[in-house]
């Protein structure tokens, strides 16, 4: 198996118990198989594919599968990738990834790959900028922490450094000028300029208030936020004034492109994925992954610590590590591919989700109903 490689359909289609929604089950492997990242959207543009990441070869592989039906394609091989890292251009046709210390490009059509920068340590995922002509990734060389950011067609590129360790930097969806980032421990969200320049703490908060999950509000420019388990709140770019949306446990949330709804899982208890109105903070329960949602830290309402950390090493053997944000077995804010992590489809009328609600994690798609 390899680069190329089709696999038959595994397609599925189930109605939700709880609310009837249509699911579609895209995969059905006896291995570990989710979305890219709910931050950079898992549909093609045309949404006729998905792109997901998949362990059947034995090590983490980009793949894609027709939504509906078709075949199941491999996209590629020659070492492992970052399991939660691609990123898919605006046009669809090329897909940004990391492997190692490295971002690459590949045609989904030819299937060739391009490096496009190469860094002396480890990277989390790629968030490409809206016009596709920048990427951003946390980076970790040696003992420092920090973001790279470069140029999608190559030559241009810097590592900036950063105090503490660095998670999620994203691209402001209406300013490639502007990066937000997830520092830790607390406080926790931090913007800067493309240059590394006008760095700043957007809010100051200690390891008790569990801010996590910051993102856009759509092509409002404002952010969006979880103080876990209790609220789901937005902050203005401009003033930074906080308003709460709605009080819940909202989990891994994901804004629609105007900014007017919010897509997201819950945990403690799992009450199914929600769509939230931002306006109103109305609520309507899409459907219930039915997932495991590992990780002993969201029984608590604080960040993990050194002692946290400690107990789940000594816990079990965490050597090998699946990349430089997560042990193979966390236990403490994962395993990851045990969260659903919902991310909408182009036109907002489908939401992909993980679930292992069979023994093995899968792809999930929901349809919305309309009028939700």
């Amino acid at each position: 198996m390899g680069k190329g490689t089709l696999f038959p359909s595994e397609h599925l289609v189930f109605e939700d118990e709880g609310t009837g929604a249509r699911i579609h089950q895209v995969t059905n492997d006896p291995s570990i198989n989710h979305p890219t990242y709910f931050l950079n959207g898992s549909f093609t543009p045309d949404q006729r594919a998905l792109l997901f990441t998949s362990y059947r070869t034995g090590e983490a592989q980009l793949f894609e599968a027709g939504v509906f039906e078709g075949e199941i394609r491999q996209l590629t091989e020659d070492g492992a990738i970052h399991a939660f890292s691609p990123a898919i251009a605006p046009d669809g046709k090329q897909v940004y990834f990391v492997r190692g210390g490295s971002v690459f490009a590949i045609e989904r059509d030819s299937l060739q790959e391009r490096l496009v920068a190469a860094f002396d340590g480890q990277l989390g995922e790629c968030s490409l900028s809206y016009d596709a002509e920048w990427f951003v990734a946390a980076c970790k060389e040696g003992q420092q922490n920090g973001v790279v950011v470069g140029r999608t067609a190559g030559g241009e590129q810097r590592f900036i450094p950063f105090e503490r360790t660095v998670i999620h930097p994203q691209f402001s969806p209406v300013d490639p000028e502007w990066i937000e980032f997830a520092g830790d421990p607390a406080p926790r969200m931090f913007r800067m300029r493309r240059d590394g320049s006008d760095l700043e703490c957007l809010y100051e908060h200690d390891n008790n208030e569990f801010v996590v999950h910051e993102t856009f509000l759509g092509d409002t420019s404002d952010l969006a936020f979880t103080v876990w388990p209790k609220e789901l709140k937005r902050m203005s770019w401009a003033t930074k004034e906080i308003q709460t949306i709605a009080e819940f446990n909202a989990w891994h949330i994901t804004p629609n492109r105007a900014g007017t709804k919010i897509l997201c899982d819950t945990n403690h208890p799992d009450i199914g994925i929600q769509l939230v109105d931002v306006a109103t903070g109305e609520q309507t329960t899409i459907c219930y992954p039915k997932s495991s949602n590992g990780g002993t830290q969201w029984l608590t309402s604080r960040y993990a610590v050194a002692e946290d950390w400690a107990a789940a090493r000594s816990a079990g053997d965490k050597d090998k590590a699946l990349s430089w944000m997560e042990m193979a077995t966390d236990s403490v804010y994962g395993p990851q591919w045990t969260h659903p992590h919902p991310s909408f489809s182009p036109d907002e009328s489908m939401v992909a989700f993980a679930s292992d609600r069979s023994g093995h994690t899968q792809v999930y798609v929901a349809e919305i109903p309309a009028g939700a």
